[in-house]
């Protein structure tokens, strides 16, 4: 019924104004054309759900993680692991599900082996952040059941600089002591090069939570950190360098980049417990848990006390990209990339004393987590007078590897072949864009029986097949729709595969199982758009049909209420294998009070909307922009089961006012409490988050400009937690934090 009154608000609201007043004409000085550069596309008019980012909105607000950077638009939440972790969620989708791409192609981290693993895309000086929801966006990837996310720079120029330009920033933020350098430099050297160089410094400390905002188990005396006001081992420190050149002409272009990422930061939480997920599921975080008595003999809290777990990363990636203009007969043009990187993160432990990162290693040897790939590709436009057509061929080989005292999985590779076929074209009618795809995926790995040591050795070798239409109609000159239909095929990713072992950023033993079947999305969107100049509305209705789901399920003490599961037998064939002989909680008591989970497939069924309706007004010398929106999605498995870990439904009010150089913004996201709950969670209680900025700038003699923003977030220091996330209780949002932001250009 929710669904259904919101959808209908809001599509009663566009069709309210279609009939409205003439529309006042656009300012065309005030519009921008919007390119979107993609690894498929490249065109200014895609039909699929979209978002494009300005890059002035990353630059002016403060540093934080990509998801928290996205988190406040439509269909878009995230998982957080802390501050420094927030891995992004499309439309209840995650993990392998979700593509984060770096100007066109799959950055390849760790983020994928792990919830307490960021993405390492460095954010300074970026031109825009796309996000594309739904299956539709497999144009650009494959297995993007829920969507992509590409961040776009110019570190290697498309088109001449205009000339010398020097950017100098500085920035520090209150509720972690933050402080921040950057500085980027472009030119075109000797009216021919262009040269483009950048530098990022940030240093984050451990973030401030509101009081009492930690919820510890019930098996836990009170102890000092309960009384902490901050959340210990959240601190984040990173170090970015870039650089690149290119040469462009009517020819078209080609260059080279280079790009460094190192961080550090802390893990805030070590699970090595059952913690709170086994509690009454129908209780909420401030409620006490009896129930957890017989848990008191559990010491295993103390472990690593006075102990530091941190993580270190380390990112290289040599970049090639390049455009040939052929103007044949059949072939326009030919893009081409490729790309090299080099990846690792290690977890280490240290004396917390000092923060001394290399004391106390001897105790417990660091896990070191490691991805290489090679990456290339080629784009060629096909296109006619009629016709926007490109055929993409790419090829991806990728070793992956975990080595040390928490290694949960053995070295795996992974290798990718993909053909892409994508067609856009007017016909009267409607609009039609039409994309295809075929990915020939071979991933290899091993699995170990701990009890005898035996090693068994796989190898999943694969096509995949995915096709997205969209048809699209102007209804009116200021309303269109858009339908649009997708399947996409997903292989299961290495760690669903291979996974075996203590994975102690969840708290839980993980079994994977090789003979998982890939899964088959099958996706249908309607969206409404409405713009006459001063009123705008957009809503969007969703259906996503997974067959095959994968998901991480924990076996419950209770093993009856497992009961009506019985007709999944046919999904536990790797019940055969040595793979499940770790799952048994009696074979190793070391890892006894971890919960047992388990890679597991069923059918499940995901359904949404987002709408947002706003408007603009003259007020003062200014213009003042107001909007309402709201999303939620609800998933279920096929059994009538919750999905796990799904973000409840959120409102969004905002509030822009712009006048000359001045530039205020206000956000409220009203976020809903979660009491649709999987197996095994607790209730999340809702929570408002208030933020603000503030952005002046000021022109100065010689071209030159100094740009000022202050900013807040969480100004109500409301205790907050993503009810997505698998620290929930023990790391909550941060709390009020505010700030200043100066960047100088000249």
């Amino acid at each position: 019924m929710k669904v259904s009154f919101y959808m209908l608000m809001a599509m009663s609201l566009i069709v309210t104004q279609i009939n409205a007043d003439e529309p006042a004409p656009l300012d065309t000085e005030k519009v921008d054309e919007v390119v979107v550069t993609s690894s498929i596309l490249n065109t200014s008019r895609i039909l699929n759900p979209l978002y494009v980012i300005d890059g002035d909105e990353i630059k002016d607000d403060a540093t934080t993680s990509l998801g928290e950077a996205v988190d406040s638009y439509l269909g878009v939440s995230i998982a957080d692991y802390g501050a420094a972790v927030g891995q992004p969620i499309i439309r209840g989708m995650s993990g392998p599900r979700v593509k984060i791409l770096k100007n066109g192609m799959v950055n390849r981290d760790v983020s994928g082996l792990g919830v307490d693993h960021l993405n390492d895309v460095d954010l300074h000086d970026i031109e825009q952040i796309e996000i594309i929801k739904g299956p539709s966006s497999l144009l650009y990837a494959n297995g993007t059941i829920g969507g992509i996310i590409n961040v776009v720079n110019n570190t290697i120029a498309r088109e001449d600089f205009d000339g010398q330009e020097v950017n100098a920033g500085l920035e520090t933020q209150s509720a972690n002591d933050g402080d921040i350098q950057e500085f980027n430099y472009k030119n075109l050297l000797g009216g021919w090069l262009n040269f483009s160089l950048g530098y990022k410094n940030t240093e984050l400390g451990n973030f401030d939570i509101p009081d009492n905002a930690v919820i510890h188990d019930d098996d836990h005396d009170d102890h000092d950190e309960e009384m902490l006001s901050y959340v210990e081992n959240s601190d984040f420190a990173s170090e970015a360098k870039q650089f690149g050149i290119s040469r462009t002409g009517d020819w078209g272009y080609f260059g080279i980049g280079y790009d460094n990422l190192e961080s550090l930061y802390g893990i805030p939480f070590h699970g090595d417990d059952h913690g709170d997920e086994h509690a009454d599921p129908h209780a909420t975080e401030g409620d006490d848990h009896d129930d957890h008595d017989d848990h008191d003999d559990h010491d295993d809290h103390d472990e690593h006390e006075g102990e530091r777990i941190f993580s270190t990363t380390d990112q290289t990636s040599y970049n090639l990209a390049g455009l040939y203009n052929m103007n044949g007969s059949l072939i326009n043009s030919v893009s081409y990339n490729w790309r090299d990187t080099e990846y690792s993160l290690t977890e280490a432990h240290a004396e917390e004393e000092g923060h001394d990162d290399h004391a106390g290693e001897d105790e417990h040897a660091p896990t070191v987590f490691t991805n290489d790939a090679t990456e290339y590709g080629a784009i060629f436009d096909l296109s006619t007078d009629a016709f926007t057509q490109k055929v993409a061929l790419n090829f991806v080989d990728e070793d992956s590897s975990i080595v040390g005292e928490e290694a949960f999985m053995n070295p795996a590779n992974n290798e990718e072949f993909t053909f892409g076929y994508f067609v856009s074209t007017d016909l009267d009618l409607f609009y039609l864009d039409a994309g295809f795809r075929l990915d020939q995926i071979e991933r290899t790995g091993s699995v170990t029986d701990e009890d005898h040591g035996d090693i068994d050795y796989y190898k999943v070798d694969d096509d995949t097949n995915s096709f997205a239409l969209t048809l699209g109609r102007d209804i009116s000159d200021s309303l269109d729709i858009s339908l649009g239909f997708a399947s996409v095929e997903r292989l299961p990713s290495v760690i669903e595969l291979f996974m075996n072992g203590p994975h102690m950023a969840t708290g839980r033993l993980e079994t994977g199982n090789p003979n998982l079947q890939s899964e088959t999305s099958d996706n249908f969107d309607i969206t409404l758009n409405f713009d006459n100049g001063n009123f705008y509305a957009t809503a969007s209705y969703y259906i996503n049909d997974v067959d095959n789901y994968i998901t991480l399920q924990d076996e419950l003490d209770d093993h009856d209420d497992h009961d009506d599961h019985d007709d999944h037998d046919d999904h536990d064939d790797h019940d055969d294998h040595d793979p499940n002989a770790s799952a048994d909680p009696h074979a190793h008591p070391e890892h006894a009070n971890l919960i047992h989970a388990n890679y597991i497939q069923e059918d499940a069924e995901f359904k949404g909307y987002e709408f947002e309706i706003g408007t603009t007004l003259s007020l003062g010398s200014g213009d003042l922009t107001l909007s309402f929106g709201r999303d939620e999605v609800d998933a279920e498995f096929s059994d009538g089961h919750n999905v796990p870990r799904i973000n409840p439904a959120r409102n969004i009010y905002s509030l822009t006012y712009v006048e000359n150089d001045w530039v205020f913004k206000m956000s409220l996201k009203d976020v809903d409490e979660q009491d649709e709950i999987g197996e095994g969670e607790t209730v999340t209680e809702s929570y408002q988050m208030l933020n603000a900025r503030l952005t002046k700038t000021y022109d100065l003699p010689g071209s030159a400009e100094l740009k000022v923003s202050i900013f807040g977030s969480n100004l109500q220091d409301e205790v907050a937690r993503n009810h997505s996330s698998f620290v929930k209780n023990q790391v909550p949002l941060a709390g009020r934090n505010y700030g200043a932001k100066f960047n100088y250009k000249f």
